[in-house]
């Protein structure tokens, strides 16, 4: 829905296809220094013996649905459900195992340049409580 010529509202659950061969990948929002996408999966997983290995740092939340995620060749897989984030630093090898073959799994992904100190967003100083006076 279009509410003026500077703002867009869309509901990242909606406009799903019925039917998804391939993973559906949307682009929300793109800028030199980062992308945002909206990453759709029914019953997807990375090809196996193939591992992702990207230029950029990736942080990526888990909105509906569920997947296991193998970083770095480790053995161990890790089931993310929704709300669970992980950030996967560039050239970080990892895979996606599975997503749920009965409902969508809804992923949001930032791509962005990496930083100096893996996890720790540049220019973003710690929150802090207000002080209750």
């Amino acid at each position: 829905m279009i509410i003026s010529a500077l703002f867009v509202m869309s509901n990242l659950f909606s406009h799903i296809p019925d039917n998804l061969p391939e993973e559906l990948i949307e682009e929300i929002v793109h800028h030199e220094a980062f992308k945002l996408e909206r990453i759709v999966s029914k019953g997807h997983a990375t090809p196996p013996g193939t591992w992702l290995d990207q230029k950029r740092d990736e942080w990526v939340v888990l909105l509906k649905g569920s997947a296991g995620l193998t970083i770095g060749g480790k053995k161990i897989t890790m089931t993310l459900r929704p709300g669970d984030h992980v950030l996967i630093p560039a050239h970080t090898k990892h895979r996606v195992e599975w997503t749920e073959e009965d409902t969508e799994t809804v992923w949001l992904a930032l791509h962005y340049e990496p930083t100096a100190t893996p996890g720790v967003a540049v220019g973003c100083p710690p929150l802090k409580k207000r002080r209750k006076d």
